[in-house]
């Protein structure tokens, strides 16, 4: 339940870096830069929904905790996977269905901020949010 909440983007951390190595082109990584990614998250039990809000979209992605879902990035990047809670980790395990990738997520809560951790070919990147 430490997810639930609105949480804005405040910060990134070799995010440029990250969505390079992902095949990004450059016009899309300086517009994701500044994208102003709003996530709004509701937990009820195992069940999540995540309402995504940014300069280029708007989505709601709902998942069930262990169960596989298919996600499609902003840029159009196809990716199936799953979420998991371990310990006051959600961590998610995906796979790129285009090349079959694996891109790692972690959220967690770290002093009142919502940390996003990505993994992608040995790249690591952050996003930070701040609770609104």
């Amino acid at each position: 339940m430490a997810f639930d909440g609105t949480w804005k983007v405040n910060r990134n951390e070799n995010y440029e870096k990250f969505m390079e190595k992902m095949g990004i082109n450059v016009v899309k990584r300086k517009l994701a830069s500044h994208d102003n990614l709003k996530l709004i998250i509701t937990q009820e039990g195992n069940k999540f929904t995540v309402k995504e809000s940014s300069t280029f979209r708007n989505i709601e992605v709902l998942f069930d905790l262990g169960v596989t879902f298919n996600y499609s990035l902003a840029d159009g990047t196809e990716l199936t996977g799953t979420w998991s809670l371990e310990g006051n980790k959600l961590v998610g395990k995906f796979k790129r269905v285009d090349n079959g990738n694996e891109l790692n997520t972690v959220r967690e809560i770290i002093g009142g901020e919502m940390v996003q951790t990505y993994v992608y070919e040995g790249v690591e990147a952050k996003r930070i949010f701040k609770k609104e």
